[in-house]
């Protein structure tokens, strides 16, 4: 046997023994639903986001989590009212498998009865629609939970 065809041998079978445990990896997405503006709440589904993470990082699994809002729930997003925007910023510090999403139609009724325009938090990101946005979410087959 010559030297290339040893090294790609060595290279296939290398890979093969790989195979398995690179396919073993777990991948979770979590959507979390927040609609209520109550700073308990709140705080429960950062703690959901919190202790799911933790979990499967614990397992050495990935997970990706999107915290959607809407109604009184888009509170969490607000940069003016928000009573967890230092908590948000201090959990996305570096992580790129957690984001926030704020629905548009909520922030423009909350725009028209207070008469000015809701201003976010820097690392939120609008969606049309909170509810389409969960929806969208499960038919990708993302797990939902409303805390």
């Amino acid at each position: 046997m010559n030297r290339r065809r040893f090294a790609l041998l060595v290279l296939a079978t290398s890979f093969a023994a790989a195979a398995p445990a690179l396919a073993q990896t777990k991948s979770h997405k979590v959507a979390i639903h927040v609609s209520d503006g109550d700073t308990a709440r709140l705080e429960m589904a950062l703690n959901n986001v919190r202790n799911i993470k933790q979990f499967y990082q614990a397992k050495g699994e990935k997970v990706v989590i999107e915290v959607v809002t809407y109604g009184p729930g888009l509170t969490m997003l607000r940069a003016d009212t928000s009573p967890v925007k230092g908590r948000i910023e201090a959990m996305l510090e570096g992580d790129s498998d957690l984001s926030f999403s704020a629905c548009e139609n909520t922030r423009a009724g909350m725009s028209k009865r207070e008469g000015k325009e809701i201003p976010l938090i820097k690392q939120a990101r609008s969606v049309p629609s909170g509810v389409t946005r969960l929806i969208e979410l499960q038919e990708q087959g993302w797990s939902y939970i409303r805390p």
